[in-house]
């Protein structure tokens, strides 16, 4: 697996059924704690830093008592940070989460920016983040994992992460891309902190590698000329690569396309006409600004880049872009049923250490950090230490 700046592996399959009620609350508690002490300590950019860090989030799942390597990690994780940082003056807010929660992200986000007092500027950048993230993910990098959630944090300091998650539907496996706003330079060269998933596919279009710069400057061009023209050039092509992009790719051992689904690869046979025809009125600049028109999706993404490589040359990056711990176990009892008495008796210590903290009180807490270095980091007992 490949992970962007560093790499790791974990694998997160498709898990049936739902949390029960009765650790959701347990983890929104020990979820609000652990955040608290974290933001009151190292401030919230340390927060959004911890919660991009793939290794972190899983980890701080596992800590809330989830399987480690569930896809539900992400939703359900995520959702419980949202419900505890909600009504809490902790200066971080979650927007967006699973299905059609993802889709009120932008409204969300401006409830969220005039509670923090955001600048009219600075709501419609965080919104624009959250847009291009999610089209980055969706059309971008394309390896078969539409997405169907999309986790927005924000801080009262506008800085931003998202952490969104896609599904493929064949294999019933699920992969996670994390963002940083202070990571993000391009939100179209390398943009991400990490793209988590179990499986390393053979071939995925990766619009957003350093070596498809010349790919992307290729679609732009072709973007801005006439819609005829572009159509005349996708009919050139269109027979060659009619049945699949085995023919093309010449490297692909015949093994490794028997049992891989590339439907998702193949030379489109629809494109978004009417968005290439707002893209040549528009006629724009750069790769991220086309990437940006309302209509711009999968095909007509995949289409621009086939085009570039077959006609002019200028190659996309075929190559897939693609981190643990328990201290409590899992819902599903595994490595060992979740010990409810020892979960809340944290969620107490670590409510108690804050509520002290608040008063000027700091010797709670600087208590919990030593003990770190009295307690070895294999040992079951060292829940404070899986925080870190």
């Amino acid at each position: 697996m490949i992970l962007l700046r560093r790499t790791g592996l974990t694998e997160l399959p498709l898990h049936n059924g739902k949390a029960p009620h009765w650790l959701v609350e347990r983890m929104i508690k020990l979820a609000r704690e652990i955040s608290a002490i974290i933001i009151y300590e190292y401030g919230r950019e340390a927060f959004l830093k911890r919660i991009s860090d793939p290794y972190w989030f899983q980890a701080f799942g596992c800590v809330l008592g989830y399987d480690w390597h569930s896809s539900g990690v992400t939703t359900v994780v995520t959702g419980v940070l949202k419900t505890a940082l909600k009504n809490e003056d902790f200066g971080v807010a979650v927007c967006g989460g699973k299905g059609k929660a993802s889709k009120e992200t932008i409204s969300e986000i401006v409830k969220v920016g005039e509670k923090f007092n955001l600048s009219t500027e600075k709501i419609e950048g965080l919104q624009y983040a959250s847009r291009m993230s999610a089209k980055v993910d969706n059309a971008a990098i394309q390896a078969g994992y539409p997405l169907y959630h999309h986790a927005f944090f924000v801080t009262e300091d506008g800085k931003w992460a998202v952490i969104q998650q896609g599904m493929n539907v064949n294999d019933r496996t699920a992969r996670r891309y994390h963002w940083l706003s202070d990571n993000v330079e391009s939100f179209v060269v390398e943009p991400h902190k990490a793209i988590v998933g179990d499986v390393r596919r053979p071939t995925v279009l990766d619009m957003t590698a350093r070596e498809s710069e010349e790919c992307r400057k290729t679609s732009v061009d072709i973007a801005r000329e006439r819609t005829e023209r572009v159509a005349r050039m996708f009919e050139m092509i269109r027979p060659a690569c009619q049945k699949s992009l085995q023919e093309w790719i010449p490297d692909m051992p015949t093994k490794d396309w028997k049992d891989y689904v590339a439907d998702f690869l193949k030379m489109p046979f629809t494109i978004n006409w009417k968005a290439l025809k707002r893209a040549y009125e528009i006629q724009p600049r750069n790769y991220e600004e086309l990437l940006g028109i309302k209509g711009i999706g999968p095909s007509t993404v995949r289409g621009l880049a086939l085009v570039s490589e077959i006609i002019y040359g200028d190659k996309p990056s075929w190559r897939d872009p693609v981190k643990y711990s328990f201290a409590y176990g899992g819902k599903d009892g595994v490595p060992y049923p979740v010990d409810r008495r020892a979960m809340d008796e944290s969620i107490s210590i670590l409510r108690e250490a804050v509520e002290k903290a608040r008063l000027g009180d700091k010797e709670r807490l600087n208590m919990l950090q030593k003990l770190r270095r009295f307690v070895p980091p294999d040992a079951s007992s060292s829940k404070i230490d899986r925080l870190k």
